[in-house]
């Protein structure tokens, strides 16, 4: 991969083992050709934001998406989220909707900017952390799901009282494995407009979550 690629030292030091495994070296080389030869999001030096932005021990709340987005300009490593001077996606439109009606207030930040809730403490985390230009799926059974799959393994071994949103089947399916009797678990479907009035809307997550932290002596999120 690009030397541009870096990821924060608690997340290195937890996943050093994959790294060395004969299935990421495989997807590094698929990764590093599709750079070179395709475009291909997020950039670079955004691969693992997710992990930069939010160090192991800080984690919070994980909210599991599936592809980075797949357009010009959208994909910036955090699930659901755009840069702020990008238009905001239906799906995470759909979210800020339902987090205005859950907390009952309005929201203060009107862009699709994440990195706040990010700081804060959650993981915005894809299963996949490439794609290839309006090739949806273009980098899904390459490695990634594997790698991303031992992050989240890790986090429910060592740490505790953690919250994982788990939005739509194939979050749920890649969520399966967490350990729920030390950590709370929320799903619901996929907050997409196909999907959202199916039980999205209405789901309260946002609440639940910080009620979750809360309880646990954790400060809770300021969705808003």
């Amino acid at each position: 991969m690009s030397r541009d690629v870096t990821i924060d030292p608690s997340w290195k030091k937890r996943l050093a083992g994959e790294f060395e495994k004969p299935y990421f070296k495989e997807l590094a080389e698929f990764v590093k050709h599709e750079y070179a030869n395709e475009p291909v999001y997020p950039p670079p030096k955004y691969i693992f934001r997710a992990f930069d932005l939010c160090p192991f021990d800080a984690v919070k709340v994980v909210i599991l998406g599936q592809d980075p987005y797949h357009g010009v300009r959208q994909a910036n490593g955090l699930s659901f989220a755009v840069n702020a001077e990008e238009p905001i996606p239906p799906s995470l439109q759909n979210i800020f909707k339902e987090i205005k009606d859950d907390m009952g207030k309005p929201l203060i930040h009107a862009d699709g900017d994440l990195s706040r809730w990010a700081k804060q403490g959650v993981l915005l985390l894809n299963a996949t952390l490439t794609v290839r230009a309006r090739v949806a799926g273009s980098h899904q059974g390459r490695g990634w799901e594997e790698f991303t799959d031992a992050a989240i393994g890790a986090l429910s071994r060592e740490r505790e009282y953690l919250v994982f949103m788990l939005w739509g089947n194939y979050a749920k399916a890649k969520g399966a494995h967490i350990d729920r009797t030390k950590h709370l678990v929320l799903e619901a479907p996929h907050p997409s407009p196909f999907s959202a009035a199916s039980g999205f809307f209405g789901c309260k997550h946002f609440s639940k979550a910080n009620e979750y932290l809360l309880a646990h002596g954790e400060t809770p999120i300021d969705w808003l």
